[in-house]
């Protein structure tokens, strides 16, 4: 997982080979103007889902995680809590569905509140829970940018489990 302020994105343009088309488009659109939708930036190589919701309680937050795409989640307009862990410290809770390409955990980890003009990069190895309400719902317009990961030689976004140390 990487966060950081929106002007700095720059620095991240050669995370993945879409990246720099990821950073380009969240630079400069005006979402302001940009209504709530899906919007394709390179086909389904990399696309927005922009959306406005009110934030939720931690009570009906869920785990989630990605094997086909990175998420990076932008917040144009005001601010939200997100989770983050790691696979050792979750369960299945729903197995993985390959057409929306989400699995949905139960478990623990952390939090760090994301504010306006920030995002965040998910990669498949990244249990995240977004949405989640600081103290109390509020409406934000948040950008989610589905990025492709690289095609390798092993399945993709296969977890290779590592010794502490």
């Amino acid at each position: 997982m990487i966060t950081d302020q929106i002007k700095n994105a720059s620095l991240y343009s050669n995370v993945n080979p879409f990246m720099q088309k990821t950073f380009e488009y969240l630079t400069t659109t005006d979402f302001s103007a940009v209504e709530p939708g899906k919007y394709e930036i390179d086909g389904e190589n990399v696309y927005a889902l922009v959306s406005t919701y009110n934030t939720k309680p931690l009570s009906v937050g869920k785990w989630e995680a990605h094997k086909r795409y990175i998420d990076v989640q932008y917040i144009f307009s005001g601010k939200e809590k997100i989770g983050f862990t790691n696979f050792e410290k979750v369960i299945p809770l729903e197995e993985y569905n390959e057409e929306k390409d989400i699995a949905i955990y139960k478990g623990e980890g952390n939090f760090f509140i994301m504010d306006e003009k920030y995002f965040a990069i998910f990669f498949p190895t990244d249990v995240h829970m977004p949405g989640l309400a600081i103290h109390i719902p509020k409406e934000i317009k948040k950008i989610v940018v589905k990025v492709r990961v690289e095609k390798t030689e092993e399945k993709p976004n296969e977890v290779v489990e590592h010794e502490n140390g």
